[in-house]
């Protein structure tokens, strides 16, 4: 284990799928003086970033912001819309969707965990037909909320929420629909308001560049109102006091000021490039690693390519190769971070994060890492994954500059 003063030369690259790298930006604006969270200069810093984050979710509806972790805003969600004893169907997609399944027995709700059978579910999304499928044979409505993750941090999968929300309208099922996307909010495409979704789930530490520390519910006038009849206790995640409150620009307790300087900040940082402008830095980012995972001849995590995630790509390691092996010897080496397999994927495959302040040097960096200390570690790799990442990255750049064709 390296010392708490393990400063090598250079700068250390952080490949990890979250936390993401804090641009200069937000690094100065958390280091503003703080200010009284009760005065006039707060309220005016707290309507900017409420109103910035219903543009980033692409709400009109309340958006509560919370001094908590991602896990805080996941029971937010669960203990403002529900009481104790209520059937929720969740999807196992991975890590975190099982997770979340262990917070709401541990709630007191009555959790349904479904999903396509061992490993193969950790590879592929949400079915959107099986939860069409068990809702429709829910004929008294008991399932009160459907619980899906958007993108599995852990598996590199993206689920389709639009067609999720299609299956519950199909079945013709009154239950809420609540959405995780911690990892996916300012990355990926993401739709509160069109997909219907009734409480989103998000975080600071990913596509919003920030540390941990901020999370979100932004709600839908639905789940406002299942709130008022739910009866799980709740009184620091409770939605009546901060929405409240919030009108004005300020908390019902003392927010993370500092945190919050940052957040507006990265608000503009996110819309001065243009949200769809961010999506597609994400989508070539995840397209060139994806081109070097597969000239390395390896396998990667996700199996479905309709639904790679452009956060983060995971690489599935050859039959007896420790993939945390792998790992710690190339952050022994080359001073490069990388996500480690989690639960059922453990030691069988490493994650490569290409989220937020990133971009074709950092990607290139990423996969340069990998491939040296691949071939360090044994792998034997078919082809060079740098080069085809550089392909991949040139012919995207080529693509954008490209003139358009003048008419004679």
């Amino acid at each position: 284990m390296p010392p708490l003063n393990f400063h090598p030369a250079g700068r250390h690259f952080l490949g990890i799928p979250g936390p993401s790298p804090v641009p200069d930006r937000l690094l100065r604006a958390m280091s503003y003086p703080t200010i009284d969270h009760r005065g006039p200069e707060f309220g005016a810093l707290g309507l900017k970033v409420l109103q910035g984050m219903q543009a980033i979710f692409k709400t009109r509806h309340p958006v509560a912001i919370y001094p908590a972790s991602g896990t805080g805003a996941w029971e937010a969600a669960l203990v403002n819309t529900l009481s104790p004893g209520d059937q929720v169907l969740m999807f196992e997609t991975g890590h975190f969707a099982t997770l979340w399944n262990k917070m709401a027995l541990r709630l007191g709700l009555q959790p349904e965990f479904i999903g396509l059978p061992g490993i193969e579910g950790w590879r592929r999304g949400v079915q959107a037909d099986m939860v069409e499928e068990r809702l429709r044979a829910d004929r008294e409505h008991r399932i009160r909320a459907v619980c899906v993750v958007h993108n599995e941090t852990s598996t590199g999968v993206t689920s389709d929420i639009a067609a999720v929300r299609r299956a519950i309208d199909a079945a013709k099922h009154p239950a809420l629909l609540l959405v995780d996307t911690i990892s996916g909010l300012a990355s990926a495409d993401y739709r509160h308001d069109e997909w219907g979704v009734d409480v989103t789930v998000s975080g600071s530490q990913k596509g919003l560049m920030l540390p941990p520390g901020i999370s979100f519910n932004a709600l839908s006038p639905r789940a406002l109102e299942a709130a008022r009849q739910s009866k799980l206790p709740r009184s620091f995640w409770a939605w009546d006091e901060i929405v409240e409150m919030n009108r004005t620009g300020y908390w019902p307790y003392t927010p993370n000021t500092n945190l919050l300087y940052a957040l507006a900040e990265a608000i503009d940082m996110l819309l001065e490039e243009g949200l769809d402008e961010v999506f597609a830095r994400h989508q070539r980012l995840a397209a060139a690693c994806r081109a070097a995972v597969d000239a390395w001849g390896l396998e990667i995590q996700c199996a479905d390519p309709t639904v790679y995630s452009p956060v983060l790509t995971g690489v599935m390691m050859p039959a007896g190769v420790d993939a945390d092996a792998v790992r710690k010897l190339i952050y022994s080496r080359f001073n490069l971070s990388l996500g480690a397999g989690l639960g059922k994927v453990k030691g069988l495959m490493f994650r490569i994060g290409h989220l937020g302040d990133c971009n074709d040097l950092t990607l290139l960096a990423h996969v340069a890492g990998c491939e040296m200390g691949l071939e360090l570690a044994g792998v034997r790799l078919a082809a060079s994954g740098t080069s085809a990442a550089m392909a991949s990255l040139k012919a995207a750049a080529g693509a954008r500059e490209r003139p358009a064709a003048r008419s004679i």
